[in-house]
């Protein structure tokens, strides 16, 4: 059986040079690979040709039969790895945590978390009307459920 391990270690230049990262990997019962991979300034159709050459040209079917998919992660799939998150600072996510969520615009990145800038209506003392109120707040990722990119065609 291919092994994630063997299909990293095939990869490896090819991320390298394309600065590329690996959103997921996984090699299912009958050597069914399925990899995703993302890069700062995206992942086109030919980085999948390119990839899947790689990993073609190095395994040998006679040997093991094996059946390959490559593909970016696309947009409507929630974030699962750090790098998509430094990736999309500047847009707008919506972050699902264990007790609450949030819309708003991604600000930063560190190991621990995410900061979102976001926006709500609020009274305030002394008002008759509610007051935009803009907030900035840190969202751990340990307590982040899931992450994903609002798509707006505004």
């Amino acid at each position: 059986m291919i092994t994630v391990e063997q299909v990293r270690d095939l990869i490896q230049d090819k991320l390298e040079e394309k600065d590329c990262f690996v959103v997921e990997l996984v090699v299912k019962e009958g050597n069914n690979i399925h990899l995703e991979v993302d890069g700062p300034k995206g992942f086109s159709i030919k980085d999948c040709v390119d990839f899947n050459k790689a990993i073609e040209n190095k395994l040998d079917r006679e040997v093991e039969d094996f059946e390959l998919h490559v593909s970016s992660p696309g947009l409507n799939k929630p974030l699962r790895v750090i790098e998509q998150y430094y990736k999309n600072i500047g847009r707008e996510l919506k972050v699902v945590t264990n007790d609450k969520t949030f819309e708003g615009l991604l600000k930063e990145v560190d190991e621990q978390g995410i900061f979102i800038e976001h926006t709500y209506k609020e009274k305030v003392a002394g008002k008759k009307k509610k007051e935009i109120i803009v907030k900035q707040e840190k969202i751990l990722f340990d307590t982040i459920k899931e992450t994903t990119i609002i798509i707006s065609f505004k």
